[in-house]
């Protein structure tokens, strides 16, 4: 049977990597399983009072041997805190598949980038193009992008996800039923690629939905998006109507609130091995 897939979070690159990557043709879904994500907790052990930086975190992660240069050509401010960085990619043979990230390095600056590809593979196939939607933090990578990077910036990348252990067969062959996406920010100005999304539900009717939830909205919502936001935080009224055994659970946001929504999983009997969640955060 196809899984109901059920996404929650801040943040909604996975869902955008384009409509193969939710309804794939080959079992992409499965290789995201046992990349880009782990089982979830609900005992606090992911919380850490000491914060690992990406390369740590993903050290046991398979990467590309090769380093490839990339040049920023393209520099969108998606919201107040967010931007869309595009990248001319250098090396020809540079691939990646749906749900990987790259290794981000810049020059002076010590510390290496984590970041989510928030393109999809056919961009880069047609016109040499990756795409990053990095939010602005102290981290140095998130900072630098942020205050010094311009048109022109040279940098590095590297593909990582760890695909090992997985061997295409008819055995694990994968479907995906329908995308359900629970989607919160502050107001509707910070619900990034919100056009996308709207875009998806329009040309996969009842196989993608979301709601949008926003929890500080002062100004009035268009139109267009009135009909799929709700004011207030994501609540388990909200999701217990979609558990079930066939159902799997991605989440993405800041580790309180990873927390917050395991343990509203846990309370309503959904397994931990259907859990997922960006380890990163």
């Amino acid at each position: 049977m196809a899984h109901a897939t059920v996404y929650v979070g801040f943040t909604v690159p996975r869902l955008l990597r384009g409509a193969s990557r939710i309804f794939p043709t080959c079992p992409a879904l499965v290789v995201l399983r046992h990349s880009a994500f782990c089982y979830c907790t609900v005992n606090g052990t992911i919380k850490s009072k000491r914060k690992m930086d990406h390369l740590e975190r993903t050290a046991n992660n398979f990467r590309q041997e090769v380093i490839s240069q990339a040049k920023v050509c393209g520099i969108t401010n998606e919201s107040k805190t967010v931007k869309r960085l595009r990248l001319a990619i250098a090396n020809k043979e540079f691939t990646f598949k749906a749900g990987q990230w790259v290794d981000f390095f810049i020059p002076g600056v010590s510390v290496v980038g984590g970041f989510s590809i928030c393109s999809s593979p056919g961009l880069l196939e047609r016109e040499g193009i990756l795409e990053l939607a990095v939010k602005h933090t102290v981290h140095p990578p998130a900072h630098w992008i942020h205050t010094e990077c311009t048109l022109d910036s040279e940098v590095a990348l590297r593909v990582g996800a760890d695909l090992q252990g997985y061997q295409e067969g008819k055995g694990n062959r994968y479907k995906m039923g329908t995308a359900k996406l629970y989607y919160s920010a502050k107001n509707t100005s910070e619900l990034l690629f919100k056009k996308n999304i709207l875009g998806l539900m329009n040309a996969f009717p009842g196989q993608i939905t979301c709601r949008f939830h926003v929890t500080q909205q002062r100004l009035q919502i268009c139109k267009e998006l009135q009909p799929h936001v709700t004011e207030g935080r994501i609540s388990e009224k909200d999701l217990e109507k979609h558990v079930s055994k066939d159902t799997l659970w991605y989440i993405c946001g800041p580790p309180p609130m990873i927390e917050s929504i395991s343990k509203l999983l846990a309370k309503m009997g959904v397994p931990r091995n259907s859990v997922f969640f960006e380890k990163w955060w």
